[in-house]
């Protein structure tokens, strides 16, 4: 009989456990805003939080371990992130009220317009 290790061990393990679990994002500007696209497999839009403070918009997720199991599996293996993971983007002054997020197959897209600049100028007499 083999043992359990070296039968299922996959020859990458070691190399994507040192890895941190990062959400891929692009993030590009478009009609005066700026839009973050993030890869969120496998969370809900209940795991994910978003958060802007003082110009920087931060995106948090966390998964919670199954703490009971319908099925009583004996698991050899299993391929499950559980943890919190969060990413945070300065993008300077945007309209804060404006910002909208949305979750879908597991991307979540947010579009944080910027805020308009004040045109108006006073001209001050100098005494």
């Amino acid at each position: 009989m083999l043992p359990r290790k070296m039968f299922l061990d996959d020859m990458f393990d070691s190399f994507l456990e040192s890895e941190p679990v990062k959400m891929k994002c692009d993030i590009y500007e478009e009609n005066e805003a700026y839009n973050l696209e993030l890869d969120m497999p496998g969370f809900t839009k209940d795991d994910i939080n978003i958060e802007y403070n003082k110009g920087t918009l931060t995106i948090s997720a966390e998964k919670k371990s199954e703490s009971e199991e319908k099925d009583a599996k004996k698991y050899i293996r299993r391929e499950r992130f559980y943890g919190k993971v969060s990413r945070s983007f300065y993008l300077g002054e945007i309209d804060e009220d404006a910002i909208k997020a949305e979750f879908k197959d597991g991307t979540l897209k947010v579009v944080a317009p910027k805020k308009q600049e004040d045109i108006s100028k006073k001209i001050i007499n100098i005494d």
